[in-house]
C-alpha cells in the first residue's frame, strides 16, 4: 500500500478527480410529470380523505364488484358460515325449548311416542349440520323436521328466504366480476406512440387502434381529450383542464368500423389544442393526449370503453405507419408484428399556426425531401456501380490466376515437344 502511495502523489489524485468533476456536465433531468390514464387504461388517481364511508355501504352490491376477487370470496364465505351458525343455534334453542335434548325423552319415546321437533338433533353439531342441510337443501334422510313445533316451521321459512338471497346475491356478483367491461376491452390495443406528420396538406396527430378479437365491436367511437394544467386570466389554476379535441371522420355519427386496424387522424387546426405547437416545443410542453375507445360488444351486449394516454415524449414528429393490412389469395391479412412501427417521412418543423400562415414551408419541405430522395438514389446507384466493378475486376483476376501455363514434354529421341493443357 505505501509503495503505490509512493508511486503516485496523493496530491496529483486528487487534483485529477478535482478536474474530472469539473469537466463533467451536470445535466439535470426534468422531472416526469404523472400521467393521468396509464398506457394499459387505469386511472392515475388516489382517493385520499373521504369521510362519507357509509355511501359504499348503501350501494353493497357495486361495491362487492369492485373489491378483489380475494376479499369476494372472503365476504361470501363468511356470509355462508354465519348463516349456518346463526340459524343452527336457532334449531338447537327450538330442540331444546320443545325438550329434544333431555335423555330421558329419549327412553320413553317408544312408549308415550314422543315426537320431536327435527329428529336426529340432540346437540348443537347435529343442529349445524341440519342447518346445512336446509339452507343447501341436501336432504340426507336421516334429520328431518316434523309438524310437531310451528316455530320450527317459521325458522325453515326464514332461513330458506337468507339462503336464497345470499345465493342470488353471490350469483350476480360473480357473473358481473367475470363478465365486466374492462375484460373485453383488453384485446382492444393501441400503437405504444403516436405521431404528427402531414396528411392532406395539413399537420395531423394520428395514431393506430385494433381490435384482437374477431367478435366485433359495435357502434364504436373514439374521442380525443388534451389535459393539461391552465391558469385563467383571473388566476385560478386548474390542475387537470380537459378539453375535446375533434377526430377527423367522415362519418358525421362519428362511429367506426373496427374490422381491421384503423389509424385515427385528428387534423391540427384553428380549434386543436396543438395549434401553436412546434416540433421544438413539443418536448418542453405539459400536456397529456387521452384516448377513449367506447363501443357494445357483439357477444354480450355489454358496452365496453378502453382508454389510453400519449405524452410529449410518446409523440414522433415527422413519422408515419407502416401498412400492415396487406390482401393474400382474396383474404385480408393483418400483419400485428407490425403494429406499432413508423417510417420518417417529411415534415415541416413549424407549427400549424405557421404553416396557414406560410404555405411555402410545406412546398419548400417537399422539395428538400424529394431533392434528399434523389440523392440517396444517385448514391445507391453510384455504389451499386462501384460494387458491380470491383466484382468485375475481381472476377477477371480470379480469371487470370487460374490460367495454365505451357508445358514442354521430352521424348526420348531427345525431340521437344510443347503441348497446352
Amino acid at each position: 500500500m505505501l509503495a503505490r502511495k509512493s508511486i503516485i502523489p496523493e496530491e496529483y489524485v486528487l487534483a485529477r478527480i478535482a478536474a474530472e468533476n469539473l469537466r463533467k456536465p451536470r445535466i439535470r433531468d426534468r422531472p416526469r410529470k404523472a400521467r393521468f390514464i396509464a398506457k394499459n387504461g387505469a386511472c392515475n388517481l388516489a382517493h385520499k380523505n373521504i369521510r362519507e364511508q357509509g355511501r359504499f355501504l348503501q350501494d353493497i352490491f357495486t361495491t362487492l364488484v369492485d373489491l378483489k376477487w380475494r376479499h369476494t370470496l372472503v365476504i361470501f364465505t363468511m356470509s355462508f358460515l354465519c348463516s349456518w351458525l346463526l340459524f343452527a343455534m336457532m334449531w338447537w334453542l327450538v330442540a331444546f325449548a320443545h325438550g329434544d335434548m333431555d335423555p330421558s325423552t329419549e327412553n320413553t319415546s317408544n312408549s308415550t311416542k314422543w315426537t320431536p321437533c327435527v329428529t336426529c338433533v340432540r346437540s348443537f353439531t347435529s343442529a349445524f349440520l341440519f342447518s346445512i342441510e336446509v339452507q343447501v337443501t341436501i336432504g340426507f334422510g336421516g334429520r328431518m323436521m316434523t309438524e310437531e313445533c310451528p316455530l320450527a316451521i317459521t325458522v325453515l321459512i326464514l332461513q330458506n328466504i337468507v339462503g336464497l338471497i345470499i345465493n342470488a346475491v353471490m350469483l350476480g356478483c360473480i357473473f358481473m366480476k367475470t363478465a365486466q367491461a374492462h375484460r373485453r376491452a383488453e384485446t382492444l390495443i393501441f400503437s405504444r406512440q403516436a405521431v404528427i406528420a402531414v396528411r392532406n396538406g395539413k399537420l395531423c396527430f394520428m395514431f393506430r387502434v385494433g381490435d384482437l378479437r374477431k367478435s366485433m365491436i359495435i357502434s364504436a367511437s373514439v374521442r380525443i381529450q388534451v389535459v393539461r394544467k391552465t391558469t385563467t386570466p383571473e388566476g385560478e389554476v386548474i390542475p387537470i383542464h380537459q378539453v375535446d379535441i375533434p377526430v377527423d371522420n367522415p362519418i358525421e355519427s362519428n362511429n367506426i368500423f373496427l374490422v381491421a386496424p384503423l389509424i385515427i387522424c385528428h387534423v391540427i387546426d384553428k380549434r386543436s389544442p396543438l395549434y401553436d405547437i412546434s416540433a421544438s416545443d413539443l418536448a418542453l410542453q405539459d400536456l397529456e393526449l387521452i384516448v377513449i375507445l367506447e363501443g357494445v360488444v357483439e357477444t354480450t351486449g355489454i358496452t365496453t370503453q378502453a382508454r389510453t394516454s400519449y405524452v410529449a415524449e410518446e409523440i414522433l414528429w415527422g413519422h408515419r405507419f407502416v401498412p400492415i393490412v396487406t390482401e393474400e389469395e382474396g383474404v385480408y391479412s393483418v400483419d400485428y408484428s407490425k403494429f406499432g412501427n413508423t417510417i420518417k417521412v417529411a415534415a415541416p418543423r413549424c407549427s400549424a399556426r405557421e404553416l396557414d400562415e406560410k404555405p411555402s414551408i410545406l412546398i419548400q419541405t417537399l422539395q428538400k425531401s424529394e431533392l434528399s430522395h434523389q440523392n440517396s438514389l444517385r448514391k445507391r446507384n453510384s455504389m451499386r456501380r462501384n460494387n458491380s466493378i470491383r466484382r468485375s475486376n475481381s472476377m477477371r483476376r480470379t480469371n487470370s490466376s487460374l490460367i495454365v501455363p505451357k508445358v514442354q514434354f521430352i521424348t526420348p529421341e531427345g525431340s521437344q515437344g510443347a503441348s497446352e493443357t
